[in-house]
């Protein structure tokens, strides 16, 4: 069970220092989970006019971002084992993380609805595989 209360107020008092700044949300989560209640309380700013977004459309905005995270997250965590990787020196965990998001960008081509079923079409077709990344076939 969880419950969200969103609260937004044009009156803020670093708009000054801001420049674009049009109003400020906070949204406080309650959720129940086997008996224990969890609280979380989540501050925002935004340039959107209040006539733009509303506290129920800010909401929206707030839970399709993290929709989004969350599904790019679960990509490179669980299919791509991201933070299962124990690469920590030097350069080499920022490369392993643009070879990761390379290869999501270019799974996007694969005629796949989700990215775990992109992998396995390209194990059966490894030719294809060759072509995404740019490697011709021999004769």
């Amino acid at each position: 069970m969880e419950t969200r209360t969103v609260r937004a107020t044009p009156l803020l008092t670093c708009h000054d220092r801001w420049t674009g700044l049009k109003h400020g949300s906070r949204i406080t989560r309650a959720r129940t989970v086997k008996g224990v209640t969890t609280v979380e309380v989540l501050h925002g700013i935004t340039s959107l006019t209040v006539e733009r977004a509303d506290a129920r459309a800010l909401l929206g905005l707030v839970r399709s971002h993290w929709r989004i995270e969350n599904q790019r997250h679960d990509v490179r965590d669980v299919t791509l084992g991201a933070d299962a990787c124990r690469v920590r020196k030097g350069a080499a965990p920022q490369v392993l993380a643009a070879l990761r998001n390379a290869a999501i960008h270019r799974l996007a081509t694969v005629p796949a609805d989700r990215t775990p079923e992109a992998l396995e079409w390209l194990q059966r077709h490894p030719e294809h595989a060759h072509n995404l990344i740019g490697i011709t076939q021999r004769e």
